[in-house]
């Protein structure tokens, strides 16, 4: 597959730069869903155990998206869902950001509650960056775990993966994909735990996710929240066994195939283009973006260092001026998110010439009228 044949998938509007929100629906993904929609409201005959082979496809396209093996990779519907699941395990200190998109702290500080065997430790950040430095500088020895985002929602900022893992060492490396699974070709093999969903980047829509584990943190997590079918017996009835030695472990229920069927298809066309052609495709968009906001004196705040950014650009007008800009933006048709005085967008690969004469238009409006 070419990266013509992957943005062909694109079917959406032109002027939507949101995928940080949520990426529209590729043609695969929704030719899927409605295939298995439909093999289920005939249920004919066998059709069941077709739909039941979906979650092996998914962790099998997950793996081959990801590096880990697909024994390693458990379907979640969500990665909130993961990040529970990952914090509630812990034993120990957990380094992370407060700064964090919420789910992250927010599930330390919940397994603290409950459990009392995980502490989160508060990690001081440069504006909100997660770095290697800092992290070195206030790692304590009660840590068993650090807890980062690979994209900083708000910021758009990169985290050094790879960095970090040389200076924790041995310690659990938890990362939160989100923000750039699919279009970031990241080090995944020195991560302990990834967590994603497939609703923003990957565009498979709500429902949709995984948590892949390394054999490290198979070892040292508990399966807390493992239910019937995170068990090696297909049915266990009048018994209760213990987790399954691999990632099934962290299974609550049967998931949803459907959902399965359309993240496995958008999986597929992420591995048959490769994420570093996707990656240097929305690259060039980006920065055709900065240079847009440049051209009209709009303060970029996000990173313009390629090794440090994703597909997010931060926009920060001046306080007075966030209402024009959003407002200006909505009127040409372009979608985007305004967060705490400032104007989110989201590139992804396809982002057309189109959209960004849309975005131009947007500025030259609020331009013209933000100097009266």
């Amino acid at each position: 597959m070419t990266i013509d044949d992957f943005t062909a998938g694109f079917t959406q509007e032109p002027g939507y730069l949101d995928y940080g929100r949520v990426g529209p629906l590729s043609t695969a993904a929704a030719e899927e869903s409605l295939v298995f929609t439909q093999v289920l409201q005939r249920a004919r005959h066998g059709s069941l155990d077709e739909i039941r082979e979906q979650d092996g496809r998914v962790r099998a396209a997950a793996s081959a998206v990801l590096g880990f093996p697909a024994d390693q990779i458990v379907f979640q519907p969500n990665a909130t869902t993961g990040i529970m699941h990952a914090m509630f395990g812990l034993t120990g200190g957990v380094l992370l950001s407060a700064e964090e998109f919420p789910s992250l702290p927010i599930a330390a500080v919940r397994a603290q509650e409950a459990l009392h065997t995980v502490q989160p430790v508060w990690l001081e950040t440069d504006h909100g960056k997660v770095t290697p430095g800092q992290i070195r500088e206030q790692l304590e020895a009660n840590v068993a775990a650090v807890a980062v985002s690979l994209v900083d929602s708000r910021s758009g900022y990169l985290c050094d993966i790879e960095g970090i893992r040389q200076v924790i060492g041995d310690r659990l490396l938890i990362v939160d994909a989100i923000q750039g699974f699919g279009v970031v070709d990241a080090p995944w093999e020195v991560a302990d735990v990834v967590l994603t969903g497939g609703q923003k980047w990957c565009r498979a829509g709500w429902g949709t996710g995984f948590m892949a584990l390394s054999p490290r943190a198979l070892d040292q997590l508990t399966p807390v929240f493992s239910g019937f079918t995170g068990t090696e017996e297909d049915e266990p009835w009048g018994e209760v066994p213990p987790p399954a030695p691999d990632a099934r472990a962290y299974r609550v229920s049967n998931p949803d195939p459907l959902a399965e069927a359309r993240f496995a298809a958008s999986l597929e066309e992420i591995a048959g283009v490769g994420v570093a052609a996707i990656n240097t495709a929305m690259a060039e968009r980006v920065s055709q973006t900065i240079e847009l906001a440049d051209e009209f004196a709009i303060a970029v705040v996000s990173s313009r260092d390629e090794r440090e950014r994703a597909g997010i650009v931060v926009l920060e007008p001046p306080t007075e001026q966030v209402t024009l800009l959003t407002a200006s933006l909505h009127n040409h048709g372009v979608t985007a998110t305004m967060r705490q005085g400032r104007i989110r967008l989201s590139v992804h690969a396809a982002t057309s010439g189109e959209t960004l004469e849309m975005l131009r238009a947007a500025f030259v409006s609020y331009g013209t009228a933000a100097s009266y």
